[in-house]
């Protein structure tokens, strides 16, 4: 079943049975270098997650490092949930955004979009990022990007991405203190406050928005609030993630302002999972309630109560939680007549 954090249901069941072409969108940021910020992904590695994960999902098997993304306690990446929903129920086109990648998938034949981004620095000592230039290539991406198909997932997959997210809503004069998640069932946050307040030092009372964006937040955020921004309604856009995504939007929300703009949010929804939507120590909805502008958000009430296997408990446990389009794969899933005996059958196949 279907369940609405914000807004009706209408938008979601008009998509009922359309394509959809699912954007990936890949960064790396060195916060991850920060010991203990993250758990997603192989230590060591953890650059690689973002690179796996396209691997995983276009292909159903990674070629840029022996094992897959995992967690500290071995939870494997939400990247199972969304690549058994497309064995199942194929996504039109699979495309993949490189937004910042040291290593780019090693995939053929799926479009890789690239932007000339470079991955971004630690957000404790400024993550140095052209912020308004990246902004504009999202930007344009959006105003022409076609994508074949009735709708668009955007997906991503950014190590410490909540982070910077929580990071960047913080250095936007949001009042987000407890609202963001973490893939950490018991969330390290001392560490994440240390950093977040080390970056917001960086900060000075001259910056304007693009300023504030390039110390503190991460490509994938930057963007694709220009992406939305240069859609603007023309398409229907899913965006598959939870408070990362939310983070996103935040963003829009204060450009918006900075620019005294308007945009079309009809067409607009966030799609996330149980875990992050159900999830006591963040909230979602409260993130999408601080816009301006009315955005639609969903979550399947999907949960690993059918399977046996120890690590996918995990999942309901408070682990991962959510990420590479996860959420948001499952509600398409449902859409087009999927059951929660199904998935859970298809993400058990992978063991």
């Amino acid at each position: 079943m279907i369940k609405s954090i914000l807004g009706d249901i209408d938008f979601i069941e008009y998509l009922r049975g359309k394509s959809a072409t699912f954007l990936l969108s890949l960064s790396n940021t060195e916060t991850i270098n920060i010991e203990g910020i993250t758990q997603a992904g192989v230590k060591g590695f953890i650059h690689l997650t973002p690179t796996l994960d396209a691997e995983f999902i276009c292909l159903g098997e990674i070629r840029s490092l022996k094992d897959i993304p995992k967690t500290d306690s071995g939870v494997p990446t939400p990247a199972l949930i969304t690549r058994a929903i497309h064995l199942l129920r194929p996504f039109k086109n699979i495309e993949i955004l490189d937004l910042g990648l040291r290593i780019l998938p090693d995939i053929r034949h799926f479009k890789i979009n690239r932007f000339n981004i470079s991955p971004s620095g630690s957000i404790d000592i400024g993550a140095d990022i052209n912020a308004e230039e990246i902004f504009k290539k999202g930007l344009e991406f959006g105003q022409h990007y076609n994508p074949n198909s009735d709708y668009i997932i955007l997906a991503e997959s950014v190590p410490a991405g909540t982070t910077t997210a929580y990071a960047t809503a913080k250095a936007l004069d949001y009042s987000v203190d407890g609202l963001f998640s973490s893939s950490f069932k018991n969330i390290p946050k001392s560490i994440k406050e240390q950093t977040i307040q080390k970056a917001l030092n960086n900060l000075s009372l001259s910056d304007d928005i693009f300023n504030i964006l390039g110390k503190v937040s991460d490509n994938m955020l930057i963007f694709n609030a220009g992406f939305i921004l240069g859609l603007n309604g023309r398409v229907p856009l899913i965006l598959a993630g939870g408070t990362q995504m939310a983070g996103v939007l935040l963003i829009v929300n204060r450009i918006l302002e900075y620019m005294q703009g308007e945009m079309d949010s009809s067409n607009l929804a966030l799609a996330t999972t149980k875990w992050v939507a159900e999830d006591k120590d963040s909230n979602i909805k409260a993130l999408l309630e601080m816009l301006s502008f009315k955005v639609n958000g969903y979550y399947l009430d999907f949960d690993f109560s059918l399977s046996k296997n120890r690590l996918l408990k995990l999942y309901d446990n408070g682990e991962a939680k959510e990420g590479v389009g996860a959420g948001a794969s499952l509600v398409y899933g449902a859409l087009n007549g999927l059951t929660k005996a199904q998935i859970t059958s298809k993400v058990e196949e992978f063991f």
